[in-house]
């Protein structure tokens, strides 16, 4: 009877042992896709903020060459705002500095969520598709350009004169 039940435990452990890797295969593969598209998103979110620094300098730039009492309009959360160009320009010239800030920060978690990437491909051991033979091939056919023919022939646009 002993026997029996080791029989049980042996069979119901490798039998729900493959479904289990698989399932784990595939939560390995969302929780890797998950790491992408938040990484993305920080880079939307990056060239985002790097758009609003842009034309905060162009405005910044623009109302510097005005009068200081002159009439300027500042759109406030979809509100347009009668103010002068002296209330205005401080402003906006805050905003930029925290926009600034916003940025590095911006790129510092762009590259924290990139090395998180790169060690949880490492753990998991994954490869994608076209990445990693692609250079090889390409530097195995520059050594062979090199070889074969002098280095000045390479990279020529011939057209017909």
């Amino acid at each position: 009877m002993a026997a029996t039940t080791q029989q049980m435990t042996t069979s119901s452990s490798t039998s729900g042992g493959k479904p289990k890797d698989k399932k784990s295969q595939e939560e390995i593969y969302a929780e890797f896709q998950q790491l992408r598209n938040q990484q993305r998103n920080l880079i939307n979110n990056l060239n985002t903020l790097e758009l609003d620094l842009k034309e905060h300098k162009t405005v910044i730039d623009t109302l510097k060459t005005v009068e200081p009492g002159r009439k300027c309009f500042r759109l406030i959360g979809g509100v347009l705002c009668d103010q002068t160009v002296e209330i205005v320009l401080p402003q906006l010239v805050q905003n930029k500095e925290q926009l600034e800030k916003l940025i590095e920060t911006g790129k510092e978690q762009i590259t924290k969520k990139g090395l998180e990437i790169n060690q949880f491909k490492d753990e998991h051991n994954i490869k994608i598709r076209g990445q990693d033979t692609a250079p090889a091939a390409s530097s195995e056919k520059e050594t062979a350009e090199d070889k074969s023919g002098p280095a000045g022939t390479r990279n020529v646009l011939v057209g017909n004169l």
